[in-house]
């Protein structure tokens, strides 16, 4: 009985593809589907990588991407905010209502990064992927320690490894980092000055040929791109 079942499924799922509910599922508009994915969002536990949302609601990447853009413009001013990250596309509390949240709950604020590290992850995060040396010649001074914090605070993960002698270890900034400073995606960071960015690209294109696969070393918290 369950081999005639088995022989039977296909001849099924040919009839599903015809029914209402698979024709509803194709003429979702942009609007309803990012309704479903707020719901979705809302009752998942993380980030969701945006392929998974596309097959689940059997749709598009790009109109999965359409209707996620569309979601964050809706909840602008509201107290969710949409985070699109390396990981995924995940509901979070607004930033501004993070005191509020945080007394609610019962958590103490977050740790206060120390200026080392925070001009040590503003370097990161502007000029990804980076190698130690680039971001000592930068700062003038050693980032061991910096770069420990952060990687033990899971802002920052090595990314890759750039070629040359040594292969140097390549830093980049993760998906916490997004959560920590409550912004949505690196769009957000405010621009260098022109003179400070031209320096910079000019002086990674030297030294930074580009990231190796860096395979189990990126594993857990994921690089920002």
């Amino acid at each position: 009985m369950a081999g005639e079942r088995s022989a039977d499924a296909p001849a099924a799922e040919a009839e599903g593809a015809g029914t209402p509910q698979a024709a509803r599922r194709e003429e979702r508009s942009d609007p309803e589907l990012a309704v479903l994915l707020e719901a979705l969002l809302f009752v998942s536990d993380g980030p969701v990588p945006e392929r998974t949302l596309a097959r689940v609601l059997e749709s598009t990447p790009g109109r999965t991407g359409a209707a996620l853009e569309l979601l964050g413009v809706s909840l602008a001013g509201r107290g969710l905010r949409l985070q699109r990250g390396p990981e995924g596309a995940q509901l979070v509390t607004a930033p501004e209502l993070s005191a509020d949240v945080e007394s609610f709950i019962g958590v103490e604020g977050r740790r206060r990064l120390s200026p080392a590290a925070m001009e040590t992850l503003a370097i990161v995060a502007y000029r990804q992927p980076i190698t130690r040396g680039q971001i000592e010649r930068i700062r003038g001074v050693s980032s061991d320690a910096a770069i420990a914090t952060l990687r033990a605070r899971e802002l920052v993960v090595e990314v890759g490894r750039a070629p040359g002698p040594g292969r140097p270890a390549l830093f980049g900034v993760t998906q916490r980092f997004l959560e920590h400073f409550g912004i949505d995606s690196l769009r957000q960071l405010p621009p260098l000055p022109d003179e400070a960015a031209s320096s910079d690209r000019a002086d990674g294109a030297a030294e930074a040929p580009g990231p190796e696969p860096a395979g189990d070393a990126a594993a857990g918290a994921s690089p920002l791109r």
